[in-house]
């Protein structure tokens, strides 16, 4: 599926136009050649466990007990570790301890590709602007939805023997991944 808003080639700000190419549509640029192959990008999430207890965070743009794991973009030159040692670090402050891979999901409808980590972590946390609020929950109290970051809580409760049940995502203004 296309970005709608990719609509201007960003080299010579022509109007982009459908085209087939390896058997998919892709933006092209009919002046200049530029193809936008409208690649996913890459998220890294993390389940940050502080003790016994799981954080979720609730960014400033969500309703009222909306709640999810910590994500973010990865940035150039950095491993899918340190990405997610930095966005929980920037984001609430606390120290990674160790990361551990829980799998690789697919996020369509934010055209996302999530790296996704159970991180044991320590400190104080201090939410960044970006988030308002914060809970700890207990491990058997997660509650994943059936999109992105909530299949790796479902993958990582699972593979504890933790019972759970999916819950529908909840609606807003351009979501970010999450579990609640």
């Amino acid at each position: 599926m296309l970005h709608p808003d990719y609509r201007f080639c960003p080299h010579c700000a022509n109007l982009l136009s459908a085209s087939l190419i390896a058997g998919r549509e892709r933006k092209t640029c009919p002046a200049c050649g530029f193809t936008h192959w409208n690649n996913p990008a890459p998220v890294v999430a993390g389940l940050v466990q502080v003790g016994e207890r799981i954080l979720l965070a609730r960014n400033a743009a969500w309703p009222p007990k909306t709640f999810a794991l910590i994500t973010g973009f990865l940035e150039a030159g950095e491993t899918p570790e340190q990405g997610i040692a930095r966005e929980v670090k920037e984001e609430t402050n606390l120290d990674v301890e160790r990361t551990s891979l829980i799998g690789v999901y697919e996020f369509t409808r934010k055209n996302e590709l999530i790296v996704a980590y159970h991180v044991v972590a320590s400190g104080s946390v201090q939410l960044s602007e970006e988030l308002v609020e914060y809970r700890m929950v207990a491990p058997e109290r997660l509650r994943p939805w059936r999109a992105g970051t909530g299949l790796a809580v479902a993958d990582w409760m699972r593979a504890r023997d933790l019972p759970f049940e999916f819950v529908d995502l909840p609606l807003r203004p351009r979501p970010t991944q999450g579990a609640s």
